[in-house]
Parts: structure tokens; C-alpha cells; sequence
């Protein structure tokens, strides 16, 4: 009776361990292009501004472009960059993202980012809020951003920059 118990609840953290792993590396797709980890790091409960990222893969032979985002959590959110210039680090808008085929381009911090102006409400880790993602050819998809307490390691990892495969 006690191995039966004992093998209910290897079971029970075995499946309850799978089912976080799925949440954390959520993915979507739209036409030919993958999108994965949505994500976004907890701030304090005054924040104004935050940032989501995500990395969004190419698998097709045509290129497309992200023209913008959208989310009802911010007053508007845009398209940033980090650039080197006159020995600092700034950040600055962009107006699209290309997506060449057979490319990926990684948003993170540093790098390419999602920029949330005007929050509406706090950025809570362990919450997720919903972001529209505007394609000129693939169209529109919602993902759900996830919010953490610390960047995964896999986006320190990456470049941020687009990268050909």
C-alpha cells in the first residue's frame, strides 16, 4: 500500500513539473512564422512603462514584417531597439521589424524589445496578459505574454539581431 502511495505522488509532481514546462516555453504559430516565449519581467506596482519579449522565426521563402503591437494593458506599446552611439547605450523606436525568410529575430533585453507605455495595470509575476502581433503578410496573433520574476536563461543567450539559418 505504501508503494502505491508513494507512486501516486511521483505521478502526481511528475505531471504537475511537465505541465510548468509547457507554460513556461509556450509557442505559437501564424502562417509561416514560430513564435516563442512570450514573456515579460515583474515591476513594481508605480511602474509606468515595461517591456515584452518574445523571438519569432521565419520557416518560410517569403519575408514578412512586424508593423506593430498591441495590447490592452499599456496606452500604447511600440517597437524598440538598443544602440551604441557617442560611447552610451540608448534605446530608440523603429517603426517595423523585417522578418526575412528563413531568418529568427530575438526581442530582449538589450536588444530588440516591445516597449509598454502607460501601464494600466501592475506587471505581476505568475500573470499573463494578452499582445496582438500586427504582420503585413501573415495577418494578426494574440499571444500571452507571461509575466517573470527574471529573464529566462535562453534570452541571455541569444543575439537579438536578426540571424540567417
Amino acid at each position: 500500500m505504501r508503494l502505491k502511495k508513494l507512486v501516486i505522488i511521483l505521478a502526481a509532481t511528475l505531471g504537475s513539473s511537465l505541465l510548468a514546462g509547457q507554460v513556461m516555453a509556450h509557442e505559437y504559430d501564424i502562417a509561416d512564422l514560430h513564435i516563442t516565449h512570450p514573456w515579460s519581467r515583474a515591476l513594481p506596482p508605480v511602474a509606468k512603462t515595461g517591456a515584452a519579449y518574445l523571438t519569432i522565426v521565419n520557416r518560410g521563402e517569403q519575408a514578412d514584417r512586424l508593423l506593430e503591437v498591441t495590447t490592452p494593458v499599456a496606452g500604447h506599446a511600440e517597437l524598440h531597439e538598443h544602440i551604441h552611439q557617442d560611447g552610451l547605450m540608448k534605446m530608440q523606436q523603429i517603426e517595423t521589424m523585417a522578418l526575412p525568410a528563413g531568418s529568427s529575430v530575438s526581442f530582449k533585453p538589450g536588444s530588440y524589445h516591445i516597449m509598454l507605455f502607460d501601464l494600466k495595470q501592475p506587471l505581476v509575476a505568475g500573470e499573463q496578459f494578452p499582445l496582438t502581433l500586427h504582420f503585413e503578410q501573415a495577418g494578426e496573433l494574440e499571444v500571452d505574454i507571461s509575466v517573470q520574476q527574471d529573464a529566462p536563461e535562453d534570452a541571455q543567450a541569444e543575439s537579438g539581431k536578426p540571424q540567417h539559418h
